[in-house]
């Protein structure tokens, strides 16, 4: 018997530090390398999370996060490529292999995850369907829109939530199917629908950003109803893990850097910290670049070249922007909220 306990404790070791070995590579990441850049699918353009700026750049919450796994592969997070897709394409884009990955406001669901052949990597961004209306039509809440006639972008969870909602609360509405972003936005502020429904992220982003002249902010009301889960999140094909792997542990590490108050403008001084989880996080005691087929400062790269996660958040969507959309669910576990990554170890 004691022998058994042995030969079982020395097999759950084995396995421990076989584990820690370096990560096989996989066909995706091989065909990245040998490209020498990320190509990341994003949206057509919405302010705070990705969208091309004046001088051409993307920017954004979602930039970011291809720009972290670019900085994770190459150790260089300007080695991205964006490419800009509808609702429709973006599905089509991936499993074709016209992008590597997507990273443009995808809503994690079970069918998406498999009978489209995806792996979703994580949430970067907790978000619920909402509703944007004139101010003028005097509505209090969405339980008034019987008969509204709605913008909504086709191939998406929003036009499936939309009709759930008006039967569960036996009211009617006439849609105005538009697929792009633009189109729609356009749409709704000339009048030809009572309502834009879409994430309240990206509602709150064209009030923002899209309100065309002589019209204000003041001028649109977001509805105070939240109908819907829609955790947001990189997504890659199915096949090889290793990317998948990376993809997900490059926005572990964005919110494990948060949480341990490493920045972009503090990293370097990081690097001398006597806390041993530091050091890991950071690569000074090495160990989780092997493991995950990456340079062992692949985290020191993410954040010095983008910013942990808050960083991130603040600057494009947060009150650093001109959103200035509160963290809520999005802020810390420790802080109440609902991000959380596993530890780097």
């Amino acid at each position: 018997m004691r022998n058994t306990t042995k030969a079982i404790t020395a097999g759950f070791v084995a396995i421990v530090l076989g584990a820690t070995g370096t990560a096989q590579a996989g066909k995706e990441l091989d065909a990245i390398k040998a490209r020498g850049s990320l190509l990341c699918g994003v949206g057509t353009g919405t302010a705070g999370f990705m969208l091309a700026n004046s001088q051409g750049k993307w920017v954004g919450l979602n930039v970011d996060i291809c720009r972290a796994v670019a900085a994770a592969i190459f150790g260089d997070a300007d080695k991205v490529k964006y490419v800009p897709l509808t609702s429709q394409q973006r599905f089509t884009a991936l499993q074709s292999g016209e992008v590597d990955m997507l990273s443009n406001n995808t809503t994690v669901t079970l069918t998406r995850d498999t009978a489209l052949g995806f792996d979703f990597t994580g949430v970067t961004y907790y978000d619920g369907q909402g509703f944007m209306v004139p101010k003028k039509l005097g509505l209090k809440s969405a339980k008034e829109l019987n008969g509204a006639t709605v913008c909504v972008a086709p191939g998406t969870t929003t036009e499936l939530n939309l009709a759930d909602y008006f039967r569960a609360n036996k009211m009617s509405f006439k849609p105005v199917v538009i697929e792009k972003v633009d189109e729609i936005r356009a749409a709704f502020f000339s009048g030809r629908c009572d309502v834009y429904t879409t994430d309240a992220s990206a509602l709150a982003a064209t009030r923002a950003a899209n309100v065309p002249a002589p019209l204000t902010i003041e001028d649109f009301v977001i509805l105070p109803e939240i109908i819907s889960k829609e955790p947001l999140g990189p997504v890659v094909r199915h096949g090889d893990n290793q990317f998948a792997d990376i993809v997900r542990w490059s926005l572990y590490a964005m919110v494990e850097a948060e949480e341990y108050g490493i920045t972009s403008k503090n990293v370097d001084e990081m690097m001398k910290s006597d806390n041993p989880t530091i050091k890991r996080i950071l690569g000074v005691t090495p160990g989780m670049g092997k493991a995950l087929g990456v340079d062992e400062k692949w985290v020191y790269n993410i954040i010095k070249q983008v910013g942990n996660y808050g960083e991130c958040y603040d600057r494009n969507v947060g009150m650093g922007s001109p959103l200035k959309i509160a963290r809520g669910q999005n802020e810390l576990w420790t802080k109440g909220g609902l991000q959380y990554a596993p530890p780097i170890r």
